[in-house]
């Protein structure tokens, strides 16, 4: 149904053609005021893709390795992880997602020699979003969802949300999905990195041979003016 909705809707539109990721990110509109209408079809088809590809039967258990180091690293323990995890589940108001995801690393055009990203980022956060919204809008890379919407739990639990959010992290998650996902995240976060530095040093480089260009350019004429007047400074000083 949503997918027919979807089609629809971007039928001879600028849409039309895009990928679900595509078309999420150029429909959010940046967040101003509303998105444009594909965005909250197409992201609910990526929203439940996304979770029935995160399950497996016989799931849950302790995660691999490599993604529980980062788990260990970020909140303290696997236990600690679960708990926010349930939090953000339980106090998510109405329709909705919670999330796991990697806040990649970000590192901006900056004027000091070797910039760094910042310990805000190149982590693992926990996020709950209202209806469609998904970490994808904001440059996160999402790892695990699950839908807290109340259709998606209300035949076999009730009401009762937690028991169906347990359920779900201790007999159906595929961990091994979650840090696969992890894998990929961080290396794109390196690539983009790398190419970024790169861009940054070569602004840098092209700066400082304009500098000695104009240097070379100067006449001596210039030059003596430039030293008298820097000479006039310090004795005036």
């Amino acid at each position: 149904m949503l997918v027919d909705r979807l089609n629809g809707i971007i039928g001879g539109s600028e849409w039309e053609g895009m990928s679900l990721g595509q078309m999420m990110l150029s429909s959010f509109n940046e967040g101003r005021e509303q998105p444009h209408p594909p965005f909250f079809h197409a992201a609910q088809v990526w929203n439940h893709d996304f979770y029935w590809r995160s399950m497996k039967p016989g799931g849950g258990g302790k995660p691999p390795e490599r993604l529980l180091k980062f788990i260990n690293r970020d909140f303290g323990s696997y236990e600690h992880m679960i708990q926010q995890f349930m939090d953000a589940a339980l106090t998510q108001f109405g329709s909705g997602w919670v999330w796991l995801s990697y806040k990649e690393s970000k590192l901006p055009y900056v004027k000091s020699r070797s910039p760094i990203p910042s310990d805000n980022y190149g982590r693992l956060v926990i996020s709950k979003t209202p209806n469609a919204i998904n970490p994808l809008v904001w440059s996160h890379s999402p790892l695990l969802a699950i839908d807290v919407c109340e259709h998606a739990y209300y035949l076999d639990y009730e009401d009762r949300r937690a028991d169906y959010v347990a359920a779900v992290l201790e007999k159906l998650v595929s961990w091994e999905v979650v840090e696969s996902r992890l894998t990929k995240a961080v290396q794109r976060a390196v690539e983009r990195d790398g190419h970024l530095m790169k861009r940054i040093l070569k602004k840098r480089q092209l700066a400082q041979a304009n500098g000695q260009n104009r240097a070379r350019s100067r006449t001596p004429q210039e030059a003596r003016c430039d030293h008298e007047v820097a000479s006039s400074s310090s004795v005036e000083a």
